[in-house]
């Protein structure tokens, strides 16, 4: 096995008890990682994170230890896990995922330095006063995925321009949800199209939140961001295939699962900066001088061979859109 996998191995195992022995014993700085889903889903994001921290010199283990808390999908069970955090005594909390694990951490703690990552808008959920000025402990990542939704519905109405309804699969416990909804009714709307919601609350829901979507014969499908979405992606793109429903995701990882069309960015690239900001906290930054990163850059990305399986001829000008293609 190849040491940074070994790394990201121990990690993702939660290897907290070797890792509390360590800090004891040569005071290594603690590092608290806070994320709504299980380790075994988020391997990627847990390796970008470590490459991030490695940017700046913090390799677990050697020099720097993290305390992993996993919610495993219960969201209930954020606050008690941030609290654990605090009471470890940690330097900075990786609050990850999205806006309900940055308030869990924000309600334990107003001195811990706190670094989210989150697909909307934090100045609208109070958790920073500004994005060049964050104020308070928090600073960290958005996506704004809420702001881009209805790109994602032109992109849609690109790909299906006879069609007439479009199903919004969302996950209703996301503190985003009703934004996400209302952005894409609006897109839907301007356009001359219908959209209706379907929800999903874990992978289980995945079967009967298709069964409503086929029955209203929806022509096509958006999935509105979330972590647990992200993380049960191959069920919900096996799912899609087997409806043989167009739809359109929000990352590029669904696309690289087999999704058809993507339009975003990747969501390691947070964790990756999320590592970063963490490592610099370490080295005294404070968190008054880190502004909220949002990414300076969409992708388009397509896959040709589901296309194909879908009977779906991609036009010509998103082609040309495109920024990669998956062939």
């Amino acid at each position: 096995m190849k040491r940074r996998d070994l790394i990201s191995a121990l990690g993702i195992a939660g290897w907290a008890g070797t890792g509390r022995a360590l800090a004891q014993q040569s005071g290594l700085p603690v590092i608290g990682f806070l994320n709504p889903v299980s380790p075994e889903t988020y391997t990627f994001n847990v390796e970008a994170f470590h490459k991030g921290l490695r940017s700046l010199g913090f390799v677990e283990g050697q020099n720097v230890t993290i305390e992993w808390r996993w919610a495993n999908g219960d969201y209930g069970r954020m606050p008690a896990l941030a609290q654990e955090l605090v009471a470890r005594k940690v330097s900075v909390i990786a609050a990850t995922g999205d806006i309900a694990v940055a308030r869990a951490a924000q309600a334990a703690t107003a001195s811990i330095p706190v670094v989210f990552t989150i697909g909307s808008d934090p100045v609208a959920f109070g958790l920073v006063t500004s994005l060049h000025r964050p104020g308070g402990n928090l600073t960290g990542m958005t996506l704004s995925t809420s702001t881009l939704i209805a790109k994602r519905v032109e992109v849609l109405a690109q790909l299906l321009p006879q069609a007439r309804l479009f199903a919004l699969l969302i996950n209703p416990d996301n503190a985003n949800a009703e934004i996400d909804i209302k952005e894409a009714e609006s897109a839907a709307r301007t356009l001359g199209r219908e959209m209706f919601v379907a929800s999903a609350r874990s992978s289980s829901d995945f079967r009967t939140a298709f069964a409503v979507i086929m029955e209203r014969r929806a022509d096509g499908a958006l999935i509105a961001s979330d972590p647990m979405m992200l993380s049960q992606r191959a069920a919900l793109v096996a799912e899609v295939a087997r409806h043989r429903l167009p739809t359109v995701y929000w990352g590029t990882e669904f696309v690289a699962a087999g999704g058809l069309v993507s339009y975003g960015t990747g969501i390691t690239w947070m964790y990756y900066q999320a590592g970063i900001y963490c490592g610099r906290i370490l080295r005294g930054a404070r968190v008054s001088d880190l502004p909220v990163q949002r990414p300076t850059k969409f992708d388009v990305v397509i896959n040709l061979k589901t296309a194909r399986s879908l009977n779906i001829e991609i036009p010509p000008p998103l082609i040309a859109l495109a920024d990669e293609i998956i062939d």
